[in-house]
């Protein structure tokens, strides 16, 4: 993989030093979305693991909290390392994130499950995503200002852009780690074999370090350091300066949070999409991404490069369009060409439960001590579990019906309920003969493009608009708000919604939402970068 990405570059003009610059950072963040999608993908081997007290909709969640929780501390780290990163050097902080972050990923595959620890083996899970997350809040910035600082001016875009295709590269590495992974263990793999992706990491960690260390410190910096210019409170100077600020808020809901979403939808909820509402095989699933991954990564070199000659901006702004106007069609067609069967049902025999609104409960349970057992919040549940689409109606009290088009359940079980489900043609699992694979793999390519016009241009920008002095510290809050807050939390919101409401497309309000006030954002306040002189102090 590095000498792939090593001659790629030395075909497209970059320099023997310019490579090595490109590669130390990159391989930091190949290892941060390696264990990003790695979590996500085995989000629900691991509540079976970690969170076993709880009822299986909860442990689900549970596990996305947890996910998501390695997202809500990496702003605080961003503030912790950015500081470091301005005072001290970029060279020494984004070497220390590469080591807790390597560590924390590698540790998970050690770690004790619930039926050994406890509850003590949850809240070490949450730790360790914690520290994670507390190390990443320091590594993008670092890497995207170290390439940006030693790039030509009018090849920032494109030098920075191989840090965001390192994005499709550390999914892609780990979409293929937990298939050989699978491939290898089996049966065995929902037990133990899931562990033995993040024991693999451990190999990434040292290459990264290795390289890391041999490393330079930047030039920009260091001409900063030497005329002693370097900030002294980079925090109260990126934040305590309202002309700064206004900067970092512009940043954050501009673009920020809108590109992080583009590029979760499209690279892991389409894949939660996928196995957990469609009930496509997980292997199916994971290869029909693969493809569209290895059909979309060079994009984000594309339009790196593209705006390095019409801006920034106008990439930005397009891509934030198509998402907003194609997130709801995309996620239905991939329901009719990945499970048909799904599809025809809900048009043929859509699935109502009629009952009584106070004894209808939130399918979310904390501390697992609620009492979720009446008949509706039984019949919910297991149409969640199932990945059935279905609509809530009020009834009288003491009234729980199930409607399956013209049938009517007064009283059921899990089997008669699944019984009733099958005779109306609603399948159990995605069947593999009806999956329009083509079809599901462009309308893949076609979300991933539109996150590559968000993704490919960020870097840049992000460096551009801020100056040499506070500049780790001001760029990394912004970016580590939007997606460790706005887009590390999407996946979680976005289940809780499918579960409440019963409608498998009623998440997706939440990444339109974003989409929107990121254009509107955008549009009205966000000013062009690419000319900008970046070794302004």
């Amino acid at each position: 993989m590095s000498n792939s990405m090593a001659s790629t570059a030395s075909a497209v003009g970059i320099s023997r030093a310019e490579r090595k610059v490109i590669l130390a950072s990159s391989l930091g963040t190949i290892f941060e979305w390696y264990d990003f999608f790695l979590y996500g993908a085995l989000a629900a081997i691991i509540g079976k693991q970690f969170f076993t007290g709880v009822n299986d909709t909860t442990a689900f969640i549970f596990a996305l909290m947890t996910f998501a929780a390695g997202f809500v501390v990496r702003p605080f780290g961003a503030l912790v390392f950015g500081r470091l990163g301005d005072m001290i050097g970029r060279k020494y902080t984004f070497l220390a994130t590469i080591v807790i972050m390597g560590l924390s990923t590698f540790l998970v595959g050690v770690l004790p499950g619930y039926a050994t620890l406890g509850i003590a083996a949850p809240i070490a899970l949450v730790s360790l995503r914690m520290l994670q997350g507390l190390a990443i809040g320091g590594e993008y910035g670092g890497a995207a200002i170290y390439v940006a600082e030693h790039a030509p001016d009018h090849k920032r875009g494109g030098y920075t852009s191989w840090i965001q295709v390192t994005a499709g590269v550390g999914l892609l590495l780990s979409l293929l780690v937990i298939l050989a992974c699978r491939k290898l263990t089996g049966d065995a793999f929902n037990e133990w074999g899931w562990r033995l992706p993040f024991l693999i990491s451990i190999v990434l960690l040292a290459i990264s370090t290795w390289i890391r260390l041999s490393m330079e410190e930047s030039p920009a910096f260091l001409k900063m350091k030497e005329e002693g210019k370097h900030s002294k409170a980079p925090i109260s100077e990126a934040f305590g300066n309202w002309r700064n600020l206004k900067v970092v808020l512009i940043a954050l809901f501009g673009f920020n949070g809108g590109q992080a979403v583009t590029f979760y939808c499209a690279q892991f909820y389409s894949l939660f999409f996928l196995t957990q509402i469609l009930k496509v095989d997980p292997q199916t699933a994971n290869l029909m991404l693969i493809a569209s991954l290895i059909l979309t990564t060079p994009l984000f070199m594309y339009f790196g490069h593209l705006s390095d000659r019409v801006g920034r901006k106008p990439v930005l702004i397009v891509g934030l369009a198509l998402a907003l106007a194609l997130t709801f069609p995309a996620f239905r067609w991939m329901t009719a060409y990945a499970n048909p069967d799904v599809a025809d049902a809900q048009v043929r025999a859509p699935v109502t439960v009629v009952s009584d609104p106070s004894v209808c409960h939130f399918q979310f349970d904390p501390i697992g001590k609620a009492k979720l057992n009446s008949p509706c919040d039984q019949a919910k549940a297991l149409l969640a579990k199932d990945g059935v689409p279905y609509q809530q109606k009020a009834a009288a009290v003491g009234v729980t019906e199930v409607h399956i088009g013209d049938a009517v359940l007064t009283s059921f079980d899990k089997k008669t309920l699944q019984d009733a489900l099958k005779a109306a043609g609603y399948p159990d699992k995605a069947d593999p003969d009806k999956i329009n694979h083509a079809m599901v793999i462009l309308i893949l390519v076609m979300l991933s493009t539109i996150a590559a016009l968000t993704y490919g241009p960020l870097a840049a920008m992000m460096v551009e608009l801020f100056p040499t002095r506070i500049r780790y510290t001001s760029m990394s809050l912004p970016y580590h708000l939007g997606n460790g807050w706005i887009g590390g939390l999407m996946p979680t919101v976005a289940f809780s919604l499918v579960v409440y409401t019963g409608d498998i497309l009623y998440g997706l309000w939440y990444p339109i939402v974003v989409y929107a006030v990121s254009l509107i954002v955008s549009l009205l306040f966000l000013k062009e970068t690419f000319r900008n002189d970046i070794h302004q102090h």
